[in-house]
């Protein structure tokens, strides 16, 4: 994108103007971005960290980590067999630029091969300006609009200025493995509360709300972490709306485990209008225990009072969630006994509350327009209901019984996240037929 305004073409001055990476930061990435690989071949175990090999006495097939008897490196074991293997890696440096904030995020290649040494591969990939005011204006490299990930970088292109909406892309909010540790914060930073820890939070993102984002610094200062990273990174938070209600925890120094059913423990007691600014209320001891209660209540009160109103509403929230996610229907996908498949009915959101006995009926997920809900079930019995964000291209929550992860959990994530391009691919598909 060729800058227009006055502030593009400072930053593009700017950033031309910058000084490479150091190479102190290509040797630190190195050492500390990466895992240490190893394969088992022809009855050898082969580290492809240093390139030494050696005969077990031994050979354990199933082991996920093995220890290397030259260099004393923890090995992860690759999963088959092969000759070239190739690691990829996020890093950042944060530092200043004039008046600017500036994240410079690194893309690192390790290329490794048996016997031999790995060899790496560094390049820079962004550059996000920060104002001290907490606008973001990025510059970056050109990425293959014909590929599925989105972080696949055309590396003989220039970094370039990306219109202001580039923040809703997820190559904004790729999140760096590492910061490098020699960083340099503007003064309103450290003023803000910023003491060089970013709290698994991507730099460009936790920086930004900093500056311009009162909650997030108030967070910061009260040293409420988990707190912090889900105000930042989860897609449907409401910590902002619930801000009274969060400032009596935070005085409390109440901290739920999963905030998420916090938020929706909180939306229950409206419904009952209950004293949301009770601590007595918003802290409970055991919130899933809360959160189960309240959620059988207003199903017993829903299924009493108004067994015909809730048919007449599921009639007419099946015409308009049809209409919004009828692209997605028949979705689905199999891995062994594990199905996953889009829900298409509102009844169906009504029997996953029922048998896993959670809110996505009670709390009328069907009305989210930037959810996409599916089941997963084993052997034709739902264990997990999942959420999946379409703006963010996302699992924002996959939840059994009782909002519990099921026994196969993991795998039914990992097959989730495989085939989010599908989901991608119909987003497309009917963005193209409207043009």
């Amino acid at each position: 994108m060729k800058p227009q305004t006055t502030t593009e073409k400072h930053i593009t001055t700017l950033s031309g103007s910058i000084a490479p990476i150091p190479t102190e930061m290509h040797s630190w990435a190195e050492k500390n971005i990466f895992l240490k690989w190893g394969v088992l071949s022809r009855g050898k175990f082969h580290c492809l960290d240093c390139g030494h090999s050696w005969k077990p006495q031994c050979v354990k097939g199933s082991a996920k980590f093995t220890k290397c008897t030259a260099c004393r490196g923890k090995l992860k074991m690759q999963g088959h067999n092969q000759v070239h293997f190739r690691e990829i890696e996020y890093s950042a440096m944060v530092t200043t630029m004039g008046d600017f904030q500036v994240v410079r995020i690194l893309c690192s290649h390790k290329h490794m091969k048996k016997n031999c040494l790995p060899t790496y591969s560094h390049t820079e990939v962004m550059q996000h300006f920060i104002d001290p005011k907490g606008e973001v204006r990025t510059m970056s490299l050109s990425t293959n609009p014909f590929s599925y990930a989105y972080d696949a970088w055309q590396y003989y292109t220039c970094l370039e200025i990306r219109p202001k909406d580039f923040q809703n892309s997820p190559k904004f909010r790729i999140k760096p493995y590492r910061v490098y540790p020699k960083s340099k914060v503007l003064p309103v930073v450290k003023r803000n509360g910023f003491k060089a820890r970013f709290y698994t939070i991507a730099p460009q993102v936790f920086l930004s709300a900093l500056l311009k984002d009162s909650c997030a610094e108030t967070l910061l200062k009260s040293a409420q972490a988990s707190w912090l990273c889900y105000y930042l990174e989860s897609p449907h938070q409401k910590i902002r709306h619930n801000w009274q209600a969060v400032k009596v925890c935070l005085k409390q120094n109440y901290s739920p485990a999963d905030i998420g059913i916090w938020e929706d423990y909180l939306e229950l007691l409206r419904w009952f209008k209950k004293d949301i600014s009770s601590p007595l209320q918003l802290c409970p001891v055991d919130l899933n225990a809360e959160h189960d209660r309240l959620v059988q209540r207003k199903r017993d009160l829903q299924r009493k009072k108004h067994l015909k109103e809730i048919r007449a509403q599921i009639h007419e929230a099946q015409l308009l969630y049809a209409q919004q996610k009828k692209p997605f229907f028949g979705l689905c996908f199999k891995e062994d006994a594990i199905t996953i498949s889009v829900l298409e009915k509102v009844s169906d959101f009504m029997e996953q509350g029922d048998s896993l006995k959670h809110c996505v009926f009670t709390n009328e997920y069907f009305k989210k327009t930037d959810s996409l809900l599916f089941c997963a079930s084993v052997e034709n019995k739902a264990v997990e209901t999942i959420e999946v964000s379409l703006s963010k291209m996302q699992i924002i929550q996959s939840r059994g019984m009782k909002n519990k992860s099921s026994k196969h959990h993991k795998v039914i994530v990992g097959l989730m996240r495989k085939n989010l391009y599908q989901i991608r691919s119909r987003i497309k598909k009917q963005e193209a037929q409207k043009c």
